[in-house]
């Protein structure tokens, strides 16, 4: 797929920890790449980054990921098996929207959502969610709006929202999206909350070309975003990406190039597919 998007999760020097506990509770998953600094790995197929990028941000609530499981056993032995030495935000339990639901940030810090899926919809899979919260509270839609303008292969699939007395406007209860085929899942969030978006938890954007980089950096960036070193951006809400040329991976597993490329890394914000090769 061009331009595929996938979750990188910030570790403290647990990231190799983290994969091998979360493939050892999810089908169809596999560790792809190990070193010190990149541990890549696969749940039931999706890819996810793990980033041992040392002590400076930690995984918070603001973006979870929401399982939708396909039993009600199946629910219960995921949840038991990530709730291992974490915690309950939301007890598993039967609400409104599921007959099983619940809520948990486990032992890495990392938030999610085990529901089981509705009967006329019982795909399993492990979905990011996005939840709008203080300052960003009500701006889920224009979220939707500008992520699902900028990627191809976007689509809003399920949108509901919170009743115009309670919260006002506008917010939104519950959307499932599409970004170049990739699903993601976003709400507002009201109440009082000590976490919003932040560098633990970033998406990665792979671009073959300068153009693709470029377009995806000026559009994410635009209107109140922030530039930030080596690829990475704040786009207006406050959500992390890293916008990155496939070439890069190649680049530095080239023993003759590697240190070169880092150092001309090191000096970008934007990546320049064009020094990275000449370096």
């Amino acid at each position: 797929m061009k331009n595929p998007i996938y979750p990188c999760l910030w570790f403290d020097g647990q990231a190799k920890d983290a994969a091998d506990f979360y493939c050892s509770i999810f089908k169809n998953s596999k560790i792809s790449i190990d070193t010190p600094l990149v541990v890549n790995f696969e749940l039931n197929g999706k890819k996810i980054m793990g980033l041992n990028g040392g002590p400076k941000f930690k995984i918070n609530q603001s973006i979870s990921f929401f399982v939708t499981c396909q039993t009600k056993e199946e629910t219960n032995d995921i949840w038991g098996r990530l709730f291992e030495g974490g915690k309950a935000l939301m007890a598993i339990d039967t609400y409104p929207w599921s007959e099983r639901y619940g809520w948990l940030q486990d032992k890495f810090g990392l938030s999610w959502q085990i529901s089981l899926a509705e009967k006329d919809d019982l795909k399993e899979q492990i979905t990011p969610s996005m939840l709008f919260t203080g300052k960003q509270f009500g701006r889920a839609d224009e979220a939707i709006k500008l992520y699902t303008s900028i990627f191809k292969n976007s689509s809003v699939t399920t949108q509901l929202h919170y009743d115009e007395k309670e919260h006002g406007p506008g917010k939104v209860l519950y959307s499932e999206f599409k970004l170049n085929n990739h699903d993601f899942i976003v709400m507002d969030g009201p109440g009082d909350h000590d976490f919003s978006f932040n560098e633990g938890l970033s998406f990665v954007v792979d671009c073959e070309t300068q153009e693709e980089i470029d377009h995806y950096w000026d559009e994410l960036t635009a209107d109140g975003g922030r530039e930030d070193q080596c690829g990475w951006l704040k786009d207006k809400f406050g959500v992390s990406w890293q916008i990155v040329p496939t070439i890069l991976g190649k680049l530095m597993s080239d023993p003759t190039k590697s240190h070169k490329v880092m150092q001309a890394f090191m000096k970008m914000k934007k990546f320049d597919i064009e020094k990275l090769v000449n370096a």
